[in-house]
């Protein structure tokens, strides 16, 4: 308990300092998104957090609201714009999510917080990857981020839940660095993301 007291603090302490240097990167982030998208400057969509509880994620908008003839939203790849491109690649989109730790709906590290409809698609030893906060970064993100399967990423959530430490904390935290410089796995082949996940078959 005084471990996870300890994480807390740590997710706080880090987040307050990055909202604050960072401000200026974040203000810059804001008006290439004003100027690339508009109004308005954030995405926010219901994930799922610990417990299985619904939270509202925030993100940069890196997509234009685009529809297609049939009146749905088109394609991921048709709509995220070259800014977007940028944003995702450096992650900067993400930098909204350090509101999130400060709400407590987040850790800076954690299974990634995923879509409310694959609630009812999880196995159960895929579901207790919710045992944990999200994290805005996490194993599955080192180890391969997009480039993985899906199956591939909820055992890498699974084991984090299992072997979590504060030592393998600081290790993904600074994977997390070297991934993002090198840009590993931004995409699945042939998706501008990931492809959604349908549940085991």
């Amino acid at each position: 308990m005084a471990l996870r007291a300890v994480k807390r603090w740590i997710d706080v302490a880090v987040a307050v300092s990055v909202l604050a240097v960072g401000a200026p990167v974040i203000a810059a982030t804001a008006v290439l998104v004003y100027a690339d998208v508009g109004r308005p400057l954030l995405f926010r969509q219901p994930r799922v957090g610990r417990g299985g509880r619904i939270f509202e994620l925030r993100k940069f908008r890196t997509m234009r609201d685009a529809i297609g003839e049939d009146g749905r939203p088109l394609p991921d790849h048709a709509r995220l714009t070259r800014i977007g491109r940028l944003l995702r690649a450096s992650s900067l989109d993400e930098l909204p999510q350090l509101i999130n730790v400060l709400a407590g709906d987040m850790s800076l590290v954690g299974p990634r917080p995923l879509l409310v409809q694959y609630l009812a698609r999880y196995s159960p030893e895929q579901a207790r990857r919710h045992a944990v906060l999200p994290g805005i970064t996490g194993l599955a993100q080192v180890a391969g981020r997009n480039a993985l399967s899906w199956p591939e990423k909820f055992a890498l959530d699974v084991f984090y839940v299992d072997h979590w430490s504060l030592a393998l904390d600081l290790e993904i935290l600074l994977r997390t660095i070297a991934a993002v410089v090198s840009r590993d796995g931004i995409s699945a082949a042939g998706q501008a993301t990931m492809p959604e996940f349908q549940g085991e078959r």
